[in-house]
C-alpha cells in the first residue's frame, strides 16, 4: 500500500471517532476548542491566564498535548481544574483516538468546556479532526506576519486567530495589521483577538468569545431536543 491511500484511510478513521466525539460532547453540551500554534505561541500561557480567570464553579477540564513532556500539564494543574497530559510519544499532533482514550474516565456530563492543547505544530494539527467545536490558532508578535500565508491550512480552518505577546509589539518588527490582512486574506471574516498575558490586555475580549461560543453550542444542543 503506497502513502497516499494509506494517508486516507487513517484520516477516515480518525473522522469517523471525532464525529463520535462530536456527538457525545453535543448531547452533553460541552463546548470543545482545540488550542493550535507553532512551539512557543503561548498557548500554556493563555490556558493558565484563562483558568485563573474563570470562576471556581466553572465545569472545565483541559487535555494539553506534548510529544514528550508532562511540563505544560503540571502547570495547569495548578488551576484546580481537571487536567491530562497526552504525550504522542513523537506524533506531530494529537488525533480523535487519543482524545477518546484520555475522556474515558471523565463524565462529560459534568463538564461545560474542555480545552485541548494540541502539539506545538500548524501543519498536522490542521488535518486531524478532534471533535471540537471550533479551531483556535495562535500567532505570537515573535513570530512573521506572513505566517497565515506560509500555513493557510490552520488559518482557514480556524474560527478564531489569537495574537499573542502583544506587550512586545514596541520590541520586535512585527505588523500587526498586516498579520490580521494576511490572516483575512487566507479566511475572509476570521475573528482576531489581540492579546497579551502578560500585561492582561485582551483576556476579557477572549473571554467573551468562549462565553458567546458556548451559548451557541448550548443553543444548537437544546434544538435537538
Amino acid at each position: 500500500m503506497n502513502r497516499v491511500p494509506l494517508e486516507k484511510k487513517v484520516l477516515s478513521e480518525n473522522d469517523r471517532v471525532a464525529a463520535e466525539l462530536r456527538e457525545r460532547f453535543r448531547q452533553n453540551d460541552v463546548l470543545v476548542v482545540n488550542l493550535i500554534s507553532s512551539p512557543g505561541s503561548g498557548k500554556t500561557t493563555l490556558l493558565e491566564k484563562t483558568l485563573e480567570a474563570l470562576p471556581r464553579t466553572e465545569r472545565v477540564a483541559v487535555l494539553t498535548g506534548d510529544i514528550q513532556t508532562e511540563n505544560d500539564a503540571n502547570r495547569l494543574k495548578r488551576s484546580g481544574f481537571p487536567t491530562k497530559q497526552i504525550t504522542t510519544g513523537g506524533t506531530c499532533h494529537l488525533d480523535a483516538r487519543m482524545i477518546d482514550k484520555h475522556l474515558a474516565d471523565w463524565n462529560l456530563g459534568e463538564l461545560g468546556i474542555l480545552f485541548i492543547e494540541n502539539v506545538g505544530n500548524l501543519v498536522c494539527p490542521s488535518s486531524y479532526d478532534l471533535g471540537e467545536a471550533a479551531k483556535i490558532v495562535l500567532l505570537s508578535v515573535t513570530e512573521g506576519e506572513d505566517k497565515p500565508l506560509k500555513y493557510p491550512s490552520i488559518f482557514f480552518k480556524s474560527e478564531l486567530v489569537i495574537i499573542t505577546k502583544t506587550d512586545l509589539l514596541p520590541y520586535v518588527p512585527f505588523d500587526i495589521a498586516k498579520a490580521e490582512e494576511n490572516a483575512r486574506k487566507v479566511h475572509p471574516g476570521v475573528e482576531v483577538v489581540r492579546v497579551s498575558c502578560t500585561a492582561g490586555y485582551g483576556l476579557q475580549e477572549w473571554l467573551q468569545w468562549l462565553e458567546v461560543k458556548k451559548t451557541a453550542v448550548r443553543q444548537e444542543a437544546e434544538s435537538y431536543v
